[in-house]
């Protein structure tokens, strides 16, 4: 295992001892810096072109070979798993907060216990099981929701009492723990073992494997990926992995038409050392201790300890950087932090003698999560990179979604959380890039509490009322890119405890969004909801209605004026996109899509478009300020400031209508707002913007409007039972599994995109249904909050998660949306879930461990929220569909 850290003894080591691996490959490789005489030339052709051969790379290269691709080639500059991977610490764990996250390192773990048996490559794999420290209460329940979503899945999980951490590692100092998280399951591994392990099975299965060969631009022409030139010659292929790792960007950045990838690296440190005098056990488990920012594992009878210190050092961000990652410069001074925090939890490691601190560069990503897809400007042109020092965790799950996702145009889970499209060119920027990394190579141990926000990298994108907002008391957080208000403090609130409100329970701001959620109902409100992503697609003749008939569900032959909810649906009759569409005129429509459907949206436009196509499709985002006016007095103010009549026989609901307001000429106002209330939204040009937000905010005085924010957006439509894209829905919901059958036309006499799967489910049914949850025995002020991704029980069995929740102050209780499945008791097999198997079941959701009973609905209230009524009266039975 040693030479997964000591320069060059790990590969070496390995390749001496199998033969088999140098006679399929020396003719490809070089073992020193010179070349060998005769070297294989490159293939002219082949249809997936991998570039990287640390664990990404290998690990893609396996399952594409496993899942039957034979064209192969992986091409790495220097030497196999000779990159970071040859430094990763081999710790794999599942503890993670992203469930995708969670479940690519589940079957990492299962994959790599194997492999050494498939390939008879040792990997090191030894099964120790990790200990997660809390010192605080914050720290112990943000554990809990880790453990109960592990223990859901079937991984062995349990929350832990200091002494028992003593009895796990007899080394630990426990004084000022309050408990601990352990994973019996989790392991370690010789990274670079692992690596090679991989390659060995893909070489078995076909795949050609270049080293000391140099990726200088990928050809892109007509949007598609024709071949790879590099220091060898040119390869014609279909497909391009970028499995570079730190040089990802780079190599993104080299072609004609760039694609951006948006990591940058840190120097990260570790600590070797001299065994003990009585060497450790090797089955004693990796210790992880957030709070004092370190993890600790056993390493040839010592230990290796590392960490993710409060002041990291970017490092390359002007591009200058190594072929193969050499040990960078000691710092001990800057290590001096994480050393004290070791010593502190091991006090008995004070004579121990150290061999070596490690420095070594690790790939960040501006959100903390890896980045894997397909190029929203290139087809064929695939990533996987940016693993936020978790590559051996993520390796085998990563490679295996990704090599799905090529073999069959979609991967097997939904990945969206990762998808390279959820970024934009804006988060490219170096600038940004190495702000944002140094704030997030800490958060990789902060207490992370529900709506916390980054702070680096913001005020990017702004609307043109921006200053006026934050003026006004706005706090703001940022989606895509752009900053959203979360709600307004009001004059004379203690702004200082508002900032810095971070808790799992009732949060500072609840009465805030109160008050703004009650002036929606009974008065009006004003929310700027600019980010929102805006197409116009139009077309000289019938094509733009052609084209959007087949790519959406819903029918939007429809009169002139009108607008129309759709799912944008893929093959599976998944939710690719969830938007509402204007016909403007008879070939021309407005699209409205959520904020961080802005790349993924225009990247399936765009990969439908037909060919020869006379269609004009323009993100007009930036051009428009949208204001939404939410409550019944909404209409007396738009119809005040447009002296037009507003009321419903005159402008009914989902009618859209070019309008003045105020001087304001060429505002589109569409009846619609979002969130199941009464009101309108105003997409005004950006240069009127001022003045109509002026005009309505001095007219709707004496109608007592105020400024709202998101917040209260999310709580009234939760109430409302209202779904969104990325949160609620997604590539795997159906229209049918969320009760939106109404936004699907089967019937509009031509085909739609995944019109097959939704008449199958019609006619037999659905495995899940999105389901409305009302707390019933939970306790606002004094329990925990549910946020998401809590576990759903139905009669003691676990049936599903939350996708979002709020808290309602019409009802005053929690709502919880979420998904119920229907397993076989015996089989655990999916059947299907009835209307029936809804009602008849008695719920309850797991908050950190915690269960709360709930009342289950699959249709809103629509009774309640004519008039408020206290929850003592109301009665939890009999709802209508709205």
């Amino acid at each position: 295992a040693a030479g997964m850290f000591l320069r060059l003894l790990s590969d070496i080591q390995w390749r001496a001892a199998h033969p088999k691996w140098r006679r399929m490959t020396s003719s490809q490789r070089s073992t020193s810096t010179t070349a060998e005489p005769h070297p294989l030339s490159l293939p002219a052709q082949a249809q997936v072109v991998i570039c990287g051969g640390g664990i990404m790379g290998t690990s893609v290269a396996y399952h594409l070979s496993k899942m039957g691709f034979k064209d192969i080639v992986l091409l790495e500059q220097g030497r196999l798993a000779a990159g970071t991977t040859r430094f990763c610490a081999g710790i794999v764990s599942t503890a993670r907060p992203v469930s995708i996250e969670l479940k690519m390192a589940h079957y990492s773990n299962k994959l790599y216990q194997q492999l050494e048996q498939e390939t008879g490559v040792q990997t090191g794999y030894m099964k120790t099981g990790s200990v997660s420290l809390a010192q605080t209460q914050d720290r112990l329940i943000s554990l809990k929701r880790i453990a109960s979503s592990l223990n859901v899945m079937g991984i062995p999980c349990e929350i832990i009492s200091p002494k028992k951490v003593l009895q796990l590692h007899p080394l630990i100092n426990i004084h000022d723990l309050v408990g601990a998280m352990y994973v019996p399951e989790d392991a370690l591994v010789s990274s670079a073992n692992v690596s090679l392990a991989l390659a060995t099975a893909a070489s078995r299965n076909g795949v050609q494997i270049h080293e000391r060969t140099s990726v200088s631009h990928v050809t892109i022409q007509k949007g598609r990926v024709t071949g790879v030139e590099t220091d060898r010659g040119r390869i014609q292929c279909e497909y391009f992995v970028n499995c570079a790792g730190q040089w990802a960007y780079e190599l993104g950045h080299s072609g004609e038409e760039p694609v951006h990838i948006p990591v940058h690296a840190c120097e990260h440190f570790y600590l070797l050392t001299h065994p003990l005098q009585e060497p450790l056990s090797s089955s004693l488990p990796t210790i992880v201790d957030p709070d004092g920012r370190i993890y600790i594992r056993n390493w040839q009878g010592g230990i290796l300890s590392g960490g993710f210190e409060k002041n990291p050092k970017p490092l390359f961000t002007e591009g200058r950087n190594q072929l193969e990652i050499q040990n960078l410069q000691e710092d001990w001074d800057h290590f001096g932090p994480l050393l004290s925090a070791l010593l502190r939890r091991m006090p008995g490691l004070e004579a121990l003698q150290i061999m070596q601190l490690v420095n070594c560069p690790e790939s960040f990503t501006p959100d903390m999560r890896c980045i894997m897809g397909e190029s929203p400007t290139a087809r064929g042109y695939f990533v996987l990179a940016g693993m936020n020092s978790a590559g051996i965790s993520y390796g085998g799950g990563a490679g295996k979604y990704l090599a799905e996702w090529i073999v069959n145009g979609y991967p097997s889970e939904n990945v969206w959380p990762l998808d390279l499209k959820r970024f934009g060119t804006l988060q490219s920027s170096r600038t940004f890039l190495r702000h944002r990394v140094m704030e997030v190579m800490p958060l990789m141990y902060d207490l992370k509490v529900p709506r916390w926000d980054f702070q680096t990298g913001r005020q990017l994108r702004t609307s043109p009322l921006y200053d006026r907002l934050d003026a006004q008391g706005a706090r703001w957080m940022e989606k895509h890119g752009f900053e959203r208000v979360k709600y307004f403090v009001p004059p004379g609130s203690d702004l200082l405890d508002l900032d810095h409100s971070k808790t799992f329970y009732k949060p500072d701001w609840f009465d805030i969004v109160g008050s703004e959620v009650k002036c929606c109902k009974e008065a009006v409100c004003v929310i700027d909801m600019s980010s929102f992503t805006k197409f116009e697609i139009s077309s000289t003749g019938d094509q733009a209605l052609e084209y959007l008939q087949y790519l959406f569900s819903n029918d939007l032959d429809v009169p002139v004026g009108h607008v129309v909810h759709t799912g944008m649906l893929n093959e599976k009759g998944g939710y690719e996109n969830d938007c509402s569409i204007a016909r403007l005129s008879k070939r021309s429509f407005f699209m409205i899509s959520p904020t961080d459907q802005q790349v993924h949206c225009w990247a399936w436009l765009k990969n439908h478009l037909p060919d020869d196509s006379n269609l004009v499709l323009e993100d007009v985002t930036w051009k428009y300020t949208a204001l939404n006016l939410i409550g019944p007095r909404a209409v007396d103010v738009l119809s005040e400031l447009s002296y037009a009549p507003m009321t419903a026989e005159h402008f009914p609901s989902l009618f859209c209508k070019e309008m003045s307001v105020g001087y304001a000429n060429g505002i589109r106002v569409m009846s619609i707002t979002h969130t199941g209330e009464p009101g309108f939204v105003l997409y005004i040009p950006i240069e009127y913007a001022l003045h109509v937000y002026n005009e309505v905010m001095n007219m709707g005085q004496k109608y007592g409007i105020r400024n709202a924010g998101y917040y209260a957006l999310r709580s009234l439509r939760i109430e409302k039972f209202f779904a969104f894209w990325g949160q609620d829905l997604d590539a795997f919901t159906t229209p049918m599994e969320c009760g939106r059958e109404f936004q699907v036309k089967l019937d509009k006499g031509m085909e739609f995109l995944g019109q097959e799967v939704l008449l199958e489910q019609k006619q037999n049914g659905v495995y899940k249904r999105f389901t409305m949850f009302i707390l019933e025995d939970h306790d606002t002020d004094m329990d925990l909050w549910p946020w998401w991704g809590e576990p759903i029980f139905r009669n003691g069995r676990y049936v599903g998660k939350t996708t979002s929740s709020a808290y309602s102050y019409t009802l005053e209780r929690h709502v919880c949306l979420g998904f119920v499945h229907h397993f076989d008791e015996k089989t655990g097999e999916e059947l299907v879930v009835t209307t029936d198997f809804i009602n008849q079941g008695e719920y309850e959701i797991d908050i950190a461990g915690q269960r709360f009973q709930a009342k289950a609905k699959l249709y809103p209230f629509s009774s309640l929220f004519a008039q408020r009524r206290r929850k003592d009266e109301v009665e939890l039975s009999g709802y209508q569909r709205e």
